[in-house]
């Protein structure tokens, strides 16, 4: 029996228990009614996403603790999963060397950035002060004496720490003091890995010291506890707890450097940068491997020879023993490895025989299934699908709308870079030579303002590049002729670096070209004149001596 209103309204079903009570009592028939439309209405309402009724969603188990008590159980496991495919998988490879390429390069350059109308000084003795400044961070920072273990420069712990936190989540860079002989500055840096920094004796989880970092209560780090050696080494030292106060005790300046990107309120450790990317990644570096396989089993050519005589070679039958290469013990033991190989012949044993499946590969289906999930992990990890294996084969357009589109993720992983790890260890460099009076700024110790207006900095890479420099070039030129853009902007994005220090290279270039002469040598024949090709003395014939 089916009750229906008007259009509007959806119908009623009845089923027999329900007929049943409406005899025995309408009145309990309609509130049994009633109640079931209620709880149709309150189980439909809201969003799809948490209604646990639909099929869809049923099955669906999922995390709802905080960001530490999510992350910190699983962090070692995720992140020795992250670098067994950086290490393995060639995409996963790609997409971090891609990023840490494009994001730091050879480095990111420091170019002070004084606020001289804070600090009331003129111009020129800004530019002065920078200029000088730079010098002496370049000196220190170029020298592979600024890391702790004397192996790389400044420049190459940034690409470090940076592939460090990409690959495990986090990264934490120490500042100790350690003199060595002929060095004005003291200041080292020592980088570790997040694996060294875990709760002392490995004691669970606090609402205080939770993997490793130690809070106040308002959430803020006071310390970090370092072990003495990585957790899984195979030295036989015991391992040993030491805490590193986040800031010195008298100072109050920063002693521990922890790199990570924050994605939750409250989160203490970073999460590495293919987390959400885990099982697509390593599922397509199975089917790649097993594409590859089969590809080169089919390109195997093996002959499988049916013995009429146990034991002995096909191919040395009608031969007296004495005179045959293989003793029987061998030949039994080769004729029993049945190995596809180049040109391998192998024997079988009576009544056997080798069937094979035709592999068909590689598969035509292969590279759209491969692209497509490609696709979808670059969308993830911010890398358009063109830059993460480097497949430039569309439009102009196209290339350059993915370029750029990737640089959006590039740029911002550099400013985070710059502003958490370059920047505290340069104001940190700062300190200490102001301290010992090798740059002097008036205010720099006792007046938090004046602080803030020397120590401001950008901090300088590599450009975008250009696919089309001609077309690319005129667009620039245009912008600058309509007031849109600047030349600092424009050089640093196209070349990258300072464009006021460009321009003082072309002007020592420009004087050294005027003070050779070049018009006068071309005028008479020498360097720069005659035919290309010639040796630049307008003559064609063999300019060696005959003998």
């Amino acid at each position: 029996m089916k009750k229906s209103g008007n259009g509007s309204k959806p119908p009623i079903n009845l089923s027999k228990l329900d007929r049943a009570i409406f005899k025995i009592s309408p009145a309990a028939g309609v509130n049994r009614i009633r109640s079931r439309l209620i709880l149709d209405v309150l189980q439909n309402m809201g969003y799809v996403a948490g209604n646990s009724s639909r099929r869809s969603m049923r099955g669906w188990q999922t995390d709802d603790n905080s960001a530490d008590e999510s992350l910190l159980p699983e962090l070692p496991l995720i992140r020795s999963r992250c670098r067994d495919l950086y290490n393995n998988t060639p995409l996963a490879t790609g997409a971090l060397k891609r990023a840490t390429t494009n994001t730091v390069g050879p480095g990111l350059v420091l170019q002070a950035q004084v606020r001289n109308k804070l600090l009331k000084i003129s111009d020129e003795q800004a530019d002065e002060w920078e200029r000088e400044t730079e010098q002496r961070f370049n000196a220190w920072a170029s020298s592979k004496d600024c890391d702790l273990t004397r192996t790389q420069n400044f420049y190459e712990l940034q690409a470090l720490a940076y592939l460090t936190t990409l690959m495990g989540g986090d990264c934490f860079t120490l500042m100790p003091r350690k003199e060595r002989p002929g060095l004005d500055s003291d200041l080292r840096l020592a980088v570790y890995e997040g694996d060294f920094v875990s709760n002392p004796n490995n004691t669970m989880d606090t609402k205080k010291i939770a993997g490793g970092v130690e809070i106040d209560a308002g959430g803020a780090p006071v310390a970090y506890h370092f072990t003495n050696q990585h957790p899984n080494s195979i030295y036989a030292m015991p391992i040993k707890w030491k805490r590193v106060p986040a800031h010195g005790a008298l100072t109050k300046r920063r002693q521990v450097v922890h790199l990570f990107y924050r994605d939750r309120p409250g989160l203490r450790r970073g999460v590495p940068f293919l987390h959400s990317v885990v099982e697509s990644l390593k599922q397509l570096g199975r089917y790649s491997e097993a594409e590859l396989m089969a590809a080169v089993v089919q390109a195997f050519f093996t002959v499988f020879v049916k013995q009429q005589l146990k034991g002995v070679d096909p191919l040395e039958q009608g031969i007296a023993e004495s005179q045959r290469i293989t003793k029987p013990s061998e030949r039994d033991a080769d004729y029993n490895m049945y190995e596809m190989g180049h040109g391998n012949v192998v024997g079988l044993d009576e009544n056997e025989d080798v069937e094979f499946a035709d592999p068909n590969r590689p598969s035509a289906k292969f590279a759209p299934f491969f692209e497509g999930m490609v696709r979808q992990i670059g969308s993830a990890l911010e890398i358009p699908f063109e830059q993460l294996i480097l497949h430039f084969t569309s439009s102009y357009s196209a290339s350059r709308g993915a370029l750029l589109e990737a640089w959006k993720f590039y740029r911002k992983s550099r400013l985070w870079l710059a502003r958490n790890w370059c920047q505290p260890i340069y104001e940190e460099w700062l300190w200490e030579e102001v301290l010992n009076n090798r740059i002097q700024a008036p205010g720099f110790l006792d007046d938090n303002f004046k602080r803030y207006a020397w120590i401001g900095a950008l901090w300088i890479g590599t450009g975008v590049g250009q696919i089309d420099p001609v077309k690319e070039s005129k667009a620039a030129s245009q912008k600058l002729d309509d007031l849109l853009t600047d030349y600092d902007t424009e050089y640093n994005l196209i070349y990258g670096g300072s464009w006021e220090a460009m321009l003082r290279r072309r002007q020592r270039q420009e004087k050294f070209i005027k003070s050779l002469d070049l018009a006068r040598a071309k005028k008479n024949g020498g360097p720069g004149g005659g035919n290309p090709g010639d040796g630049g003395d307008g003559d064609r014939t063999n300019p060696l001596p005959e003998e």
